[in-house]
């Protein structure tokens, strides 16, 4: 048996066999015990579906009968072939998320092909032309929200520069009780409709009468007055509040989601984040991660205790438990609202303690790059972004949002600008422009240069033909060492080493108080494409002008990560840009057509952070 087969049936047995998997990929793995965990044909059928996380009934969207779905597991160089049947009573569609397929492929309603009505059955086909990490979800309107997601691994043809034992999957999601349609309709109607930590005028006059002295008096309150010119609020990290529930592999934190081990394997952790409204940072208490693929895509190895993962990003880590004890696998949102949570553990049934999420965090002037900055400009909101002509989106509430914010009080995100009161924002490469994004910030210092190969031992589970020895995260000031985006390298030379022909300017914007976003200021609706030539070399410029992270991502194409790497900037399909920070990328477009460029907080995208781009 090669080593290949060894160790996808070394995986099958102790992932499916021992229960570690949720019911849909249980059932996929037992009915393929003895066999390969690759096959070439799937067929999956889209139906609303009875669930009960949290106790009481809800509605869903499953794909054949679970959330999440089905695990797909095929091999580089195949083609492929996905039947889906549409049971719902709306179109659907499903998007490969970061696979690079032909644009009538990739699966947006209303972009790349009509949609699967209600009833029908259409089949995806496609070459796979590359191996790692990803995932699939729906790309209509807001059924991704209702649990309709899935895996996808892509085994290579050559084996990975680095060795593991077995592997698991570990797909984190978000679940409300409450249809997502009626939450997008909460977060329209009522600003902050779910932060909860909001200062309400009581809390805000009795921090003015505990002031000891006139200049503590004024610093509230001009501290105040600032965040409402903005139309934000500083404790306003995610439109998400108590009512969700945060899963891993489907699994609520009761539930001890267990990954098995032997003492001493090399355990692979494939990390999906499927979440539509909440990023996450990732620890494994007591056990270092040692990062060996981003989107998917071979990196240099980086030693962290704690990364950041984005909505849509996917990062597989390697960890070598030596003792036979139990490890929390802990994950809290980074608005610390609560945490998915499971365990690696050498047996089921055991559990280790469950570390504090710490404070819920609270933005400053100085985050937003704001301080002493005078935001007394009108805000514009004749583009106003709302879900009016979102192709790939249908069935969206259009209406306006009505106004619910109090002057003074309970601020939400910034109002988009006009040209000629747009924020000035920093231009800086990301290796030092997320200095302020705790988890996934660079620490503003130069990276040390890796060393250029495809190499990756020197370290536990690192391959015998490789010598570069794994990067260590620096350590902050609370003593993890967490991953930066600038710490990630490229195990390979990208194919494109030539520099920019042009720049192309993507200024995030955005109106919390009406609760719409956009992109430089307009709706899909009222924009017009990107143009990208197939074959051109661009620079995208990527600038945040609001108070929240925005996880970027762009259909048909890697894109290549300006972080001071070079010809070995990392590639990646979904890039987070953080608060009043610019992020640069570069793209080199191989296949033709109208592609979706969007925040993969569907929320976002959903009521206008989204936009085409045409390659021809």
């Amino acid at each position: 048996m090669d080593e290949l087969k060894r160790r996808s049936l070394q995986s099958l047995l102790g992932l499916g066999a021992l229960g570690a998997l949720p019911p849909g990929w249980a059932q996929l793995r037992a009915v393929e015990i003895g066999a390969v965990p690759v096959n070439r044909a799937y067929d999956l059928t889209i139906a609303e579906t009875a669930l009960n996380i949290t106790g009481k009934p809800a509605m869903g969207i499953t794909i054949n009968g679970t959330m999440p779905g089905p695990v797909l597991r095929f091999r580089e160089g195949e083609e492929v072939v996905i039947r889906v049947t549409n049971q719902l009573r709306e179109i659907t569609g499903i998007h490969w998320h970061g696979l690079l397929v032909p644009n009538n492929q990739d699966g947006v309603p209303g972009v790349t092909f009509p949609g699967i009505q209600p009833g029908e059955t259409f089949t995806y086909r496609f070459k796979l032309r590359q191996s790692g990490t990803y995932w699939y979800h729906s790309h209509a309107g807001l059924q991704e929200a209702a649990g309709y997601f899935a895996p996808i691994v892509i085994d290579p043809i050559k084996p990975d520069p680095f060795k593991y034992d077995r592997e698991y999957i570990v797909m984190l999601s978000d679940w409300n009780d409450t249809p997502p349609p009626q939450v997008l309709a909460n977060l329209k109607k009522v600003e902050g409709y779910y932060n909860y930590r909001r200062i309400t005028t009581p809390q805000f006059l009795a921090q003015l009468r505990n002031a000891p002295d006139k200049k503590a008096r004024d610093a509230v309150w001009n501290d105040r007055m600032e965040w409402a010119k903005m139309r934000m609020d500083p404790t306003d990290f995610s439109d998400g509040g108590d009512e969700w529930t945060f899963l891993m592999a489907g699994k609520k934190p009761a539930e001890n989601w267990t990954a098995l081990f032997k003492p001493g394997e090399r355990v692979r952790l494939r990390f999906i984040n499927a979440s539509p409204m909440n990023m996450f940072d990732v620890r494994i208490p007591g056990l270092p991660m040692t990062v060996v693929q981003a989107d998917g895509q071979n990196v240099s190895p980086v030693e962290v205790d704690e990364f950041r993962i984005g909505n849509g990003e996917t990062y597989d880590v390697i960890v070598q438990p030596k003792e036979a004890k139990a490890y929390s696998i802990f994950v809290p949102t980074i608005a610390r609202i609560g945490y998915a949570l499971g365990t690696l553990a050498p047996e089921l049934g055991m559990s280790a303690p469950v570390p504090d999420m710490g404070p819920k965090p609270v933005r400053t002037m100085a985050d937003m790059g704001m301080a002493g900055m005078d935001m007394s400009g009108s805000a514009d909101t004749s583009g106003a972004a709302d879900a009016s002509g979102m192709a790939g989106m249908p069935g969206m509430d259009t209406k306006p949002a009505a106004d619910a914010s109090m002057a003074g009080m309970n601020m939400g995100k910034p109002a988009a600008t006009s040209p000629g009161a747009s924020m000035a924002m920093p231009s800086t490469p990301a290796d030092k422009a997320m200095a302020d994004m705790p988890g996934m910030s660079a620490s503003g210092k130069p990276v040390p240069a890796a060393k250029p190969a495809d190499s990756m031992a020197g370290m536990p589970g690192m391959s015998d033909q490789t010598a570069a020895a794994p990067i260590a995260a620096p350590v902050d000031a609370d003593g993890l060492r967490r991953l930066k985006y600038g710490l990630l390298r490229a195990a390979t030379r990208n194919a494109d080493n030539r520099s920019p022909e042009r720049e192309l300017l993507v200024r995030l914007t955005g109106d919390m108080t009406r609760y719409f976003w956009s992109i430089n200021d307009k709706k899909l609706s009222n924009a017009k494409p990107f143009k990208i030539g197939l074959g051109e070399r661009v620079r995208i410029k990527m600038v945040n002008e609001t108070m929240m992270e925005h996880p970027m991502h762009l259909h048909g194409v890697f894109m290549e990560l300006v972080n001071g790497n070079g010809i070995f900037a990392p590639r990646k399909h979904t890039i987070i840009v953080p608060p009043a920070q610019t992020v640069e990328l570069d793209v080199t477009y191989e296949d033709e057509g109208t592609w979706a460029f969007h925040c993969h907080l569907f929320y976002h995208a959903v009521t206008g952070m989204f936009r085409l781009v045409e390659v021809a």
